[in-house]
């Protein structure tokens, strides 16, 4: 493949992932006495058995460094009420700034927790492998909070939004 192919293919594979609706979640680590959080789409689950997902960071990023070397982690799924969150945490704000945004508690792993999210899945760290310029963080789930309201705030095109159900 020559340049011109190779960069028409970055180009066309970046226009089609604006095209990919995802959730907006916050993850969220603490490395010695410090929290660490960034907003994050790349999120999926992975297994039922054992109950697990994974989180793919840019080796880059700074929370990058807290995930590597934390154990335990957890996933904040935001609800649409939730954006000026996610521009906190997706770089307007940076360290514990971030975390002046929202009500946020600590577990009894000390890991933080976004108190009126949709979802908060606790995860321990169980593998992590690098692929291209990200590492994928498997984390094996450990306890998981659920609210019983709650809509999903979306990422998609580079813009955040609600979701709009056809039933």
């Amino acid at each position: 493949m020559d340049m011109t192919s190779v960069q028409d293919l970055d180009l066309q594979f970046r226009a089609a992932m604006r095209k990919l609706a995802s959730t907006v979640t916050v993850v969220t680590a603490r490395q010695a006495d410090e929290h660490h959080g960034m907003a994050a789409t790349a999120v999926t689950s992975l297994s039922m058995d054992p109950p697990s997902l994974l989180v793919c960071v840019n080796r880059t990023a700074s929370m990058h460094s807290a995930l590597h070397r934390s154990a335990l982690f957890c996933i904040n799924l935001l609800g649409e009420q939730h954006g000026p969150l996610c521009e906190a945490f997706g770089g307007k704000l940076t360290g514990a700034a971030r975390f002046a945004v929202g009500e946020w508690a600590s577990g009894e792993d000390e890991v933080r927790y976004l108190i009126d999210a949709p979802a908060n899945i606790f995860c321990r760290l169980d593998e992590q492998h690098d692929y291209g310029t990200h590492t994928i963080f498997i984390g094996r789930v450990v306890r998981v909070r659920v609210m019983e309201d709650g809509k999903p705030l979306l990422y998609q095109a580079g813009a955040i939004g609600g979701f709009l159900a056809i039933r």
